[in-house]
């Protein structure tokens, strides 16, 4: 039993170091917010769907009463996915703050405590517990279920650009550590998610070994394509007359390679119109 114990403390260790470097992977992502002054084009469902997974497991970690580890690393995931939220929310444009409002009024606020009263008054603690563990359980199914989605562009698009390997390697060894965890604790409740995590993270190396070298394709922006259609539109709103004018003068002329001709034939004709109208 001691055995089982501290080969439990081990796997649970090398959990947090893992579990903790991910965490840290969308930094990069939220200093380029901060540089551009805007999270605009960023989503923050990941974060507060991230935060409400942490409260849950430490809702039961502490209901267990011997999963300190669990307690530990999703202390930090609160403290962090709460950063990562506040400069969402800080640099978010109106639209994007009022959606993520209603997010955490969702999840953390009406999930969770949704969950907390529905469990927290049961007078057994072993089916609180069961019931706790089974919906802990089910999310971190629907949250590993997830990844499917980039999966599916990797093969649609043969480009691994949204997979960072890197990535992909730290997720399939935290489910690694915390499926060996729950496994040695014998709850099934931590170790089960972490076989489909596990699953998901090879898939995602062997595609990525696949397609790693396939060239890469330009994949077409429609928020890039929308603001160049404000552009413009807001150019032509300057006259239709000057933008036709300043075109044809830029467009070469077959007769003459550099374009003189054309755009001495324009103001030729544009002054003898001015002349006949006089």
């Amino acid at each position: 039993m001691a055995l089982h114990v501290s080969w439990a403390f081990v796997f649970g260790i090398l959990g947090n170091v893992v579990s903790f470097l991910v965490s840290l992977a969308p930094l990069p992502t939220f200093y380029q917010i901060y540089k551009k002054r805007t999270s605009e084009g960023y989503q923050s469902i990941p974060y507060v769907v991230s935060l409400f997974s942490a409260m849950l497991w430490i809702y039961y970690a502490l209901l267990k009463k011997d999963a300190m580890l669990l307690i530990t690393i999703n202390t930090f995931c609160v403290f962090i996915q709460t950063f990562y939220i506040v400069v969402y929310f800080y640099y978010g444009p109106k639209k994007d703050k009022l959606v993520t409002l209603k997010l955490i009024l969702l999840f953390n606020v009406f999930g969770f405590g949704v969950i907390f009263f529905s469990t927290f008054f049961l007078k057994n603690t072993l089916i609180r517990l069961h019931v706790l563990g089974y919906i802990c359980m089910g999310f971190a199914l629907c949250v590993f279920v997830a990844p499917l989605g980039i999966l599916r562009k990797v093969i649609k698009t043969k480009s691994v650009e949204y997979m960072p390997f890197t990535l992909s390697v730290f997720l399939t060894l935290g489910a690694v550590m915390w499926f060996f965890y729950g496994l040695l604790l014998k709850d099934m409740n931590i170790a089960v998610p972490n076989v489909l995590g596990f699953i998901f993270g090879i898939l995602q190396m062997i595609l990525y070994a696949i397609y790693k070298n396939y060239p890469k394709k330009m994949v077409e922006d429609p928020k890039l394509q929308l603001s160049a259609q404000q552009v413009v539109v807001d150019v032509v709103k300057l006259g239709s007359t000057t933008v036709c004018l300043e075109v044809n003068a830029v467009g070469p002329n077959p007769n003459n390679g550099d374009g003189t001709g054309e755009a001495q034939n324009i103001k030729t004709n544009n002054t003898t119109d001015a002349s006949n109208k006089v």
